[in-house]
């Protein structure tokens, strides 16, 4: 069921997208950039999820489209921004040189910028969204997208490298960098599906959880991933001085502590009354994924 939905949704997604980069003309290598990272691929998780939740509500997922297609685009733009040397210095994503080893630094920069600047228009402009929905989304999405959400996030995790910090701290930097993007798209599908208060912001809660399930999965597999699966070095944390689940919680604790998370984002989801069959799937394939 939900390899079929994911065949069914991404290749629209990424059409969306492409056809959108593509018909951005002043700047080529700009738009080559943008390309070059959009186009190495990905899990795509963020905006199956958002399509997810309109499936789960029998809602018509055309209208989340552009939606979904916006959050992958600022998704893409924040792998660029953590690549370059001022930030994780890394040479490889997705199994490719990274944006700035291809292109330098300056229009890896600029390419960040744009996916994330031009992104809104793909909301902005969507004719099947309501005028009051698309200003919805576009306040929701820069609130998680910007210094109170996954911005603010990485700047909290850029002071916090080479100090000890506690658990705490470390949810409240996870909650911001990766899991304000995953808790938007949640949010984001109850909107379109026209759902009422109470069950956006349960929405909201359950990407909390299962944002931080997310994060610490990846600090799982950058302790015992395989990097030819992964297609980005391993040990990058602790190349960077980076404290980590792991680090805090040991292996086993925060391979536990993953499945708590998980846990609480299930219990509270079938608690909503719509059909949580792909939820509960995306969910699995988040906290099982190796990579």
């Amino acid at each position: 069921m939900l390899d079929a939905f994911i065949n069914q949704v991404v290749p629209q997604i990424d059409e969306i997208n492409r056809t959108f980069l593509r018909s951005l003309d002043l700047a080529p290598k700009l738009k080559e950039a943008m390309l070059y990272s959009y186009n190495a691929g990905g899990k795509r998780i963020r905006p199956v999820l958002l399509l997810a939740v309109i499936e789960g509500f029998g809602a018509d997922i055309s209208k989340g489209l552009r939606t979904a297609a916006c959050l992958e685009l600022i998704h893409t733009s924040s792998l660029i921004h953590d690549d370059l040397p001022a930030m994780d210095n890394d040479d490889y994503r997705r199994g490719l040189p990274t944006n700035h080893k291809v292109f330098g630094e300056a229009t890896a920069i600029l390419a960040g910028d744009s996916l994330l600047v031009d992104a809104y228009r793909l909301i902005a402009t969507d004719e099947l969204l309501t005028p009051t929905d698309r200003v919805r989304l576009i306040s929701e999405l820069s609130t998680c997208s910007g210094a109170n959400g996954m911005i603010g996030g990485q700047e909290l995790d850029i002071e916090n490298e080479n100090t000890e910090i506690d658990l705490d701290t470390l949810v409240k930097i996870n909650k911001h960098k990766t899991g304000k993007l995953i808790e938007f798209a949640l949010v984001a599908g109850a909107i379109i599906a026209n759902q009422n208060e109470v069950i956006i912001e349960k929405m909201r809660r359950i990407g909390e959880h299962i944002g931080i399930a997310f994060q610490i999965k990846d600090d799982i597999l950058d302790v015992e991933g395989d990097k030819a699966i992964l297609g980005k070095n391993t040990l990058r944390d602790e190349k960077n001085h980076k404290t980590t689940y792991v680090k805090l919680l040991g292996l086993e604790g925060a391979k536990h502590s993953c499945q708590v998370h998980y846990e609480k984002a299930l219990t509270l989801l079938k608690s909503l009354g719509m059909n949580t069959a792909v939820l509960e799937a995306l969910f699995r394939l988040i906290i099982d994924r190796n990579k």
